[in-house]
């Protein structure tokens, strides 16, 4: 039996206190000299505030939506928690809206979207959204359809497993949310004409 992992975009505004103003360069710097040839136009876009470093522990939050960001390959998720509170995430693959997620420094279920130290984490399971160093916010496996794997865990080192293959060791101590993250198939999208590629802030390069 085949499975549906497609997930449905919620088709709503933003989160309006979540956003943020976006300024463009057109591939200039500081003193309006082009350096990055083949940039400028496209489209208006507000940043959207995500939650990289997942510290509402042991606080339960509803997924309100599933949305489109034009900053990131990957989408979001947007989180209610108990008290009121709105945060984005990136959504991991079969997040679905009125699910309930949660953050911890204590082992929890290990689910798609939960959130908890690699020491914690059962061994073998996709991560993303992994932490350098304990405190700083995810770094690594951020992209649409990226996950590491948690291989194996020895004294205070944790070993993951790229999707590039690269073995990286990260502090067990580091934060990882569980799952791969969803829209998969950004890797397969054709522009189909140059107006795409204008609308993204890209000329063409002769």
């Amino acid at each position: 039996m085949s499975v549906n992992l497609h997930v449905e975009v919620t088709k709503k505004t933003p989160e309006k206190s979540l956003l943020r103003p976006l300024k463009r360069t057109g591939g200039r710097n500081h003193q309006g000299k082009v350096t990055v040839r083949g940039r400028g136009g496209g489209h208006k876009r507000r940043y959207r505030l995500i939650d990289f470093r997942r510290t509402r522990d042991d606080v339960a939050a509803k997924v309100v939506g599933i949305e489109y960001d034009p900053n990131r390959s990957c989408h979001i998720a947007l989180l209610e928690y108990e008290d009121g509170v709105r945060r984005y995430i990136l959504a991991p693959q079969g997040l679905r809206d009125g699910d309930v997620v949660e953050s911890s420094t204590n082992a929890i279920e290990p689910k798609p979207g939960n959130c908890m130290p690699l020491k914690f984490i059962p061994t073998g399971l996709t991560v993303h959204n992994i932490e350098f160093e304990p405190g700083k916010g995810g770094k690594l496996c951020r992209s649409a359809g990226s996950g590491a794997r948690l291989s194996n865990r020895e004294g205070r080192w944790a070993t993951i497993v790229l999707p590039s293959g690269e073995i990286r060791q990260v502090s067990i101590e580091c934060r990882a949310t569980v799952g791969q993250l969803g829209n998969t198939d950004h890797l397969n999208v054709k522009l189909g004409k140059a107006g795409r590629n204008r609308w993204r802030g890209r000329k063409p390069k002769v």
